[in-house]
C-alpha cells in the first residue's frame, strides 16, 4: 500500500462527467467554507465526486467518519499502548475532527450517524473544539473544515440539526442521456486502463486540469474574505428567502455567500445579484422549507424552478 497521496488511486476530479450541481456545489464551498451535503440513491458517483475533488483540491482524500466510530477516535484520547506500558506522560493522538482542520471531513451514509456522534459533529461544526472526556480536559481550539456528507434517503432522513449545518445540499440522481452515459463510461475504462501510468496521455491531462482548477480555486479562496456585497444582493437574498419562506436567517447567508464565492471566481471585489446562480440558489433553499423535524426533504419540481426564477429576474431583470 503506498503512503504517497499522489499514488492513490481514484478517478481524477477532471474526468468526473456530469453531476454538475454536485461539482458547482463542491467548488463554492471550497472558496466559501460552506458545506455541501450530497442525497440521492446508490451508484451515483456521490462519494467518487466527493473523494476526488478533496484530492485536487487538498492533495489528500477528505478526513472521512465512519459510521460506529468511537469518542477517542472522534475527539482524540491519549496512545493506548503508552498507557498500558505506563508512560510518564502519554502521548495525545488528535482525532478526525482535529484532523479535518484546513480541510475537508466526508461522512458517508451520514443519516445513519449515531445521535451522539452527531452532537460532537455540530459542536466542532462551530469552529471551536473543546475536549472533555475522561482524563482530558483540554483548552478549546479554533478548527476550519469544510464539511461534506452523502447519504440514500431511502435509507433514512437526516436529523433537522445536522442538515441545517450544511450550506447546500444536492440532489443527485444517475444520468440519463445517451451521450453523458458513454463518456461516464469511457472514462472511468480509460483510467482502470491509464492510472498506473502518470505519463500517459489521459493522466497527464488530468493531473493538469485538476492543477489549474485548483490554483483558480485557491486564488478565489484567498481573495473571498475581501468581497464585499452590493445593495441589490441584499435585496434579491431577502426576496428569494421571503418566496420560498424558508425557516430561519441562514439560508440569506448562505446565498449571499455563494454570490461572494462566484464573485471571487471572477476577480469581482463586490458581490451582485447576477453573481447568484439559480442551480447553486436551489441547493441553498432545497433544506429550508420545512417547518416540521423529520428532515425530509421537500419535492423541488418545474414549479419551483420557475418561481426561483421569477424571484431572481425581479431585482436583476
Amino acid at each position: 500500500m503506498s503512503s504517497d497521496p499522489r499514488r492513490i488511486q481514484i478517478l481524477p476530479y477532471s474526468k468526473i462527467v456530469g453531476q454538475r450541481e454536485l461539482c458547482d456545489a463542491l467548488e463554492i464551498g471550497f472558496v466559501s467554507g460552506l458545506g455541501v451535503l450530497a442525497t440521492g440513491q446508490r451508484g451515483t458517483a456521490k462519494s467518487t465526486t466527493i473523494r476526488a475533488f478533496a484530492m485536487a483540491m487538498y492533495g489528500r482524500l477528505p478526513i472521512t467518519m465512519p459510521l460506529g466510530v468511537t469518542d477517542d477516535r472522534v475527539l482524540g484520547g491519549f496512545d493506548i499502548v503508552g498507557l498500558l506500558d505506563e508512560t510518564p506522560e502519554p502521548k495525545w493522538q488528535q482525532g478526525l475532527l482535529a484532523q479535518a482542520d484546513e480541510g475537508m471531513l466526508y461522512i458517508d451514509e451520514i443519516n445513519l450517524l449515531e445521535d451522539h456522534i452527531v452532537n460532537l459533529v455540530l459542536d466542532a461544526a462551530t469552529g471551536i473544539l473543546q475536549v472533555q472526556r475522561e482524563g482530558a480536559d483540554l483548552p478549546p481550539v479554533g478548527v476550519d473544515f469544510v464539511l461534506a456528507g452523502s447519504m440514500n434517503p431511502d435509507e433514512g432522513a437526516l436529523r433537522p440539526q445536522l442538515l441545517d449545518r450544511f450550506g447546500m445540499v444536492v440532489p443527485v440522481t444517475g444520468e440519463s442521456d445517451f451521450a453523458t452515459r458513454r463518456a461516464v463510461l469511457a472514462n472511468v475504462l480509460d483510467w482502470e486502463l491509464y492510472r498506473e501510468d502518470e505519463t500517459s496521455p489521459f493522466m497527464t491531462e488530468a493531473t493538469q486540469a485538476d492543477e489549474a482548477l485548483r490554483k483558480r480555486l485557491g486564488a478565489a479562496r484567498e481573495l473571498f474574505p475581501n468581497v464585499g456585497h452590493s445593495a441589490d444582493l441584499l435585496d434579491t437574498c431577502a426576496r428569494v428567502a421571503h418566496e420560498f419562506d424558508i425557516v430561519g436567517h441562514r439560508g440569506e447567508g448562505a446565498m449571499a455567500r455563494t454570490a461572494r464565492a462566484v464573485a471571487a471566481l471572477s476577480g469581482d471585489v463586490t458581490a451582485r445579484a447576477r453573481h447568484l446562480r439559480a442551480s447553486v440558489v436551489k441547493a441553498v433553499l432545497l433544506h429550508r422549507r420545512s417547518r416540521d423535524n423529520s428532515g425530509a426533504l421537500h419535492k423541488w419540481g418545474p414549479a419551483e424552478d420557475a418561481r426561483l426564477a421569477e424571484a431572481l429576474q425581479q431585482v436583476t431583470g
